[in-house]
């Protein structure tokens, strides 16, 4: 475990990354006793900080929701992280490669809550009664870390759960007008698809990943607030991005499009 002045050491290497344009090395590395709890601990700094700042938290990230990324990664449960409003933007908007450090795009279902809900003890059908909406959603993964091997989940949840931009359609579906375990989605490049999936590679069912959340949160002292946006995680492989291009996630069930290019 670390101490708090060294917690705060690594959200100020974190921070730091922006003004360098530079990736932190592991600090995993640096700090070899860093700990899982030690990187929610530096997460939450991180996030606090930006609030003070002015900054408002506006939803939360699952990550690593297939088993396959979850041995690679060291870990045996998804991880997540809070995702501020500064992370969010608009749909088909050309977005600056200078944001980014390393931006790889991620196909997800987004789960908007119309009710607080809070862990201990949520099980999906929970889940579904809080649930306002969902929504088509790209994730753009990046890094403030080095990929570099010896990397790992805790270096994974100190770098936000390697969150760097979120973009959300605005087709709207209710629970109870889909399927979202059978939710089908495809990934276009330039006009090219990619790649293509089913919304069950994520924990069997997406809202099976809310639930997670809610009570993984209740451990930290925190719930869900209506309003917030919680990205169930991705159903597909992630895929690098390049300036130029242009990617459409399109998805089945009457829940469309949802686009995003690089400049």
């Amino acid at each position: 475990m670390l101490d708090q002045a060294t917690r705060e050491k690594v959200v100020d290497a974190l921070f730091d990354t922006y003004r360098s344009r530079t990736p932190m090395p592991l600090p995993t590395k640096t700090w070899p006793g860093i700990e899982v709890e030690d990187a929610y601990r530096i997460q939450q700094a991180f996030i606090a900080r930006k609030v003070a700042a002015g900054g408002k938290v506006k939803g939360y990230k699952v990550g690593l929701t297939s088993k396959p990324m979850q041995e690679f990664s060291g870990t045996n449960e998804p991880d997540f992280s809070a995702v501020t409003d500064d992370f969010f933007l608009p749909e088909s908007t050309p977005i600056p490669m200078s944001r980014f450090f390393a931006p790889m795009i991620e196909m997800e279902i987004a789960v908007v809550m119309k009710e607080p809900l809070k862990g201990p003890g949520v099980l999906p059908v929970d889940v579904i009664r809080a649930t306002d909406f969902v929504l088509p959603a790209i994730e753009i993964v990046d890094f403030r870390v080095q990929r570099e091997p010896g990397l790992n989940v805790i270096d994974n949840i100190a770098d936000l759960a390697f969150c760097g931009a979120v973009v959300l359609g605005a087709n709207p579906r209710r629970l109870d007008q889909i399927d979202i375990r059978r939710v089908q989605g495809a990934l276009y490049k330039n006009g090219n698809k990619e790649l293509e999936g089913e919304a069950s590679a994520v924990l069997g069912n997406p809202v099976t990943a809310v639930a997670w959340l809610a009570n993984k949160l209740g451990e930290f002292g925190t719930s869900f607030q209506p309003g917030d946006t919680i990205l169930t995680g991705s159903f597909i492989r992630v895929l690098p991005v390049a300036a130029g291009d242009e990617f459409v996630c399109r998805f089945d069930q009457g829940l469309g499009e949802v686009a995003t290019s690089f400049e």
